[in-house]
């Protein structure tokens, strides 16, 4: 599954897109959605790596964009 990451440095939204389905959000949610994800991985552990290319992509683009997060 690929996962896609935009951003719209005018609007600071950014997109996550995968083969079913596209969300946008404001940057500033960007570490509550990073988290959100870990705790996903975390709570269902069954679901291995799911989760992981989207942390990743998520990571990716906050570090891009010098926005904190744990």
């Amino acid at each position: 599954m690929t996962v896609r990451i935009t951003h719209d440095p005018e609007t600071s939204v950014y997109t996550h897109s995968k083969k079913a389905w596209s969300n946008s959000y404001p940057l500033s949610r960007l570490p509550e959605w990073i988290a959100f994800y870990k705790k996903q991985r975390q709570d269902f552990p069954r679901a291995g790596r799911i989760y992981d290319e989207d942390i990743e992509a998520l990571e990716a683009l906050a570090r891009r964009l010098n926005i904190p997060f744990e």
